[in-house]
């Protein structure tokens, strides 16, 4: 009989370690405050002439097993806070490194171990964009393809729940004990690491769908990948001038409440539109809520979205950072 007491204690020895089933802290700006930011681009010099304000947080899109070193470097000479947008590919259509079952599964560990190890050593605070616009289907970890057939048993919404925790856990980390304990209670195989702890750096988790998804299907909507509470520290969303829909955004923003909300991206597209960027600030300030808002001026220089295309909008924009909540 010794045995088997002696396992039952290991596993609530391991449950009483393990991290706890609530969200970790979201590294907030200080309050009253809103953290402005850019992505894309290996430098926040030109968007901070153009606008008149330092990004606050730096952000870069990257991939499962995608080399990081000079994000780092990038964020540190800037001045400004990571934030990692990961996907699963280089961009829409290419291959997908891993799905989001294998993740589930634990295909991508080495990644996620030697990213948590990466971001202690980096020893500044880190936000975690995963698997961003999840229900668009033209990311290759989206359930459904543009015509709203699934996509097959790797890549449903469950999967990507699954997939979301167990990535949380391991770059949260903590006693790899704890963390294999969380994982089976959620019915998923350990930590593939002969580590027996992993660092616990300052990490906050974004999620970040769209308001609606694409296609526009009940099985399609952000509800179906919701991880659960103690998995997110972060709700948001990605709001273009392309598709002001203020109607869906205020809907989104009522239905995930109790997290701090980001605009993981929002950007001038197709049109010079002050009025889009005005309305936009004065719903950021209504909403206490929003502590975070990164404009994507993409990885090209001629790109739809680069400032420069958009003068008039572009004096809006540094007028509107220019208020107090802004200022750092």
């Amino acid at each position: 009989m010794r045995r088997p007491l002696i396992a039952v204690l290991a596993v609530l020895l391991a449950l009483t370690l393990a991290p706890a089933a609530s969200a970790s802290d979201p590294l907030l700006p200080p309050r009253g405050k809103v953290f402005s930011g850019l992505s894309g681009g290996l430098s926040i010099d030109l968007f901070q002439r153009q606008t008149g304000n330092h990004p606050a947080v730096f952000g870069f899109f990257t991939k499962f097993y995608g080399s990081n070193e000079f994000i780092f470097r990038s964020a540190e000479q800037a001045g400004s806070r990571l934030m990692l947008h990961i996907s699963t590919q280089d961009g829409y259509g290419t291959r997908e490194v891993v799905t989001p079952r294998g993740i589930a599964q634990g295909d991508g560990d080495r990644y996620l171990v030697n990213l948590n190890r990466r971001i202690a050593e980096y020893g500044q605070p880190a936000y975690i964009r995963l698997l961003a616009e999840m229900n668009q289907a033209n990311n290759g970890y989206a359930a459904f393809d543009a015509s709203g057939r699934p996509r097959g048993a790797a890549h449903t919404t469950a999967m990507f729940k699954q997939a979301w925790r167990r990535s949380t856990l391991i770059l949260r980390g903590g006693p790899v004990e704890a963390i294999d304990a969380k994982l089976r209670a959620l019915g998923l195989p350990p930590v593939q690491t002969d580590a027996e702890e992993l660092p616990q750096p300052a990490i906050a988790m974004l999620w970040v769908p769209q308001t609606r998804g694409t296609p526009d299907i009940p099985a399609n909507m952000p509800r179906a990948y919701w991880p659960g509470g103690a998995y997110v520290d972060w709700v948001g969303t990605d709001f273009y001038g392309r598709f002001p829909n203020f109607h869906w955004l205020e809907d989104f923003y009522r239905d995930f409440g109790g997290k701090p909300f980001a605009f993981g991206e929002w950007a001038l597209w197709g049109a010079d539109d002050p009025g889009f960027v005005q309305r936009l600030f004065s719903w950021i300030g209504s909403h206490p809520r929003v502590r975070m808002v990164l404009y994507n001026q993409g990885k090209l220089t001629d790109g739809p979205f680069r400032l420069n295309r958009y003068p008039r909008s572009k004096a809006a924009l540094r007028k509107a950072l220019s208020h107090r909540r802004f200022s750092l």
